[in-house]
């Protein structure tokens, strides 16, 4: 068997346990995550990224190792500008903490598969037709522009299109029901609360994707590179949550810096044909825009934060 084809199945075998271990064996009762746990998780897959990228390093090359983890931070800074929708939408629907962790999970699942679909089009799609590259070098600064002059999370659960329909076409129960997403009542299933907020997560990170994987495939336009980067930004996506979710109010400039990194790749790859920025300045440009973006909003705090109030002990 080809030794690339056989990284690939190994790979997200790798995945498949490490979601299945999450679910059904970490998290088999539902509880609320505690600070500790939260951020001991999280350590747990940065450390595992980071050991993947040394792997990279000696299986693929330091072009390649580079590339790996200049996605990885943008796919991880993206992850954290968009903690904050995640907020919006379970204060909205006044989801308990113990129910959060299994949404974020299913809704995780779910990106995955998105994201692996939209990386082989999207590879596909450059590799034959390279005028391409122009579109998405425009898209992407025209997308940093966009985020740069918005207040941050902009999101409304009663516009999302979806969410309109499942209320007026499905049965829906009025509380959690334990956080299921389907039950019984009286001999007929009901559709839950927690569907109404899995379907809003699920639909929003079709929004994320076209935010992000345009801006991976920048950066390299290696299916497993970009797939890689994006599926160990996404595992640590839930450990973030609730390690960050208290304090999110401390990034709030955050998203300025993501603006200025996608216009940074946008134009790196437009002159692409005939300048190339070494992938080395390249990863050292996106690690300072982070560095100085989060420094900022340590050194200049808000003082009215208009972000959402941090997740509260449970209520049914």
């Amino acid at each position: 068997m080809d030794s690339n084809l056989s990284f690939w199945i190994f790979f997200n075998l790798f995945v498949i346990v490490m979601l299945v271990l999450d679910l059904f064996v970490f998290h088999r009762k539902p509880h609320a995550v505690t600070l500790k746990e939260a951020l001991l998780t999280s350590l747990f897959w940065i450390v595992l990224a980071l050991g993947f990228n040394v792997l990279v390093y000696y299986w693929r090359g330091e072009q390649a190792a580079m590339e790996f983890l200049t996605g990885y931070l943008i796919e991880k800074s993206l992850s954290v500008d968009n903690l904050f929708v995640f907020i919006l939408i379970f204060g909205y629907f006044g989801v308990p903490l113990k129910y959060q962790h299994n949404l974020l999970f299913w809704g995780v699942f779910g990106a995955l598969v998105l994201r692996a679909i939209f990386i082989l089009v999207g590879v596909a799609l450059i590799t034959k037709f390279h005028f391409l590259i122009y579109i998405l070098g425009a898209f992407l600064i025209y997308t940093g522009i966009k985020m740069g002059m918005s207040k941050g999370a902009e999101v409304d659960p009663a516009d999302n299109p979806l969410v309109k329909w499942a209320s007026r076409h499905l049965p829906i129960t009025k509380s959690a029901v334990g956080g299921k997403f389907f039950t019984k009542v009286n001999g007929k299933w009901h559709a839950t609360p927690m569907f109404l907020v899995l379907i809003m997560i699920e639909s929003t990170d079709v929004v994320f994707a076209v935010d992000s994987i345009p801006a991976i495939l920048a950066i390299s336009k290696d299916p497993f590179i970009v797939y890689t980067s994006n599926v160990f930004a996404l595992l640590g996506l839930r450990a973030l949550y609730f390690a960050l979710a208290g304090i999110m109010q401390l990034f709030h400039y955050l998203h300025y810096g993501l603006s200025v990194i996608l216009a940074f790749i946008g134009v790196k790859l437009l002159i692409s044909d005939f300048y190339k920025i070494d992938m080395g300045y390249a990863l050292m440009a996106v690690g300072a825009i982070l560095a100085i973006s989060v420094i900022a909003s340590l050194l200049f705090p808000k003082k009215d934060s208009e972000l959402p109030t941090p997740p509260k002990p449970d209520e049914e």
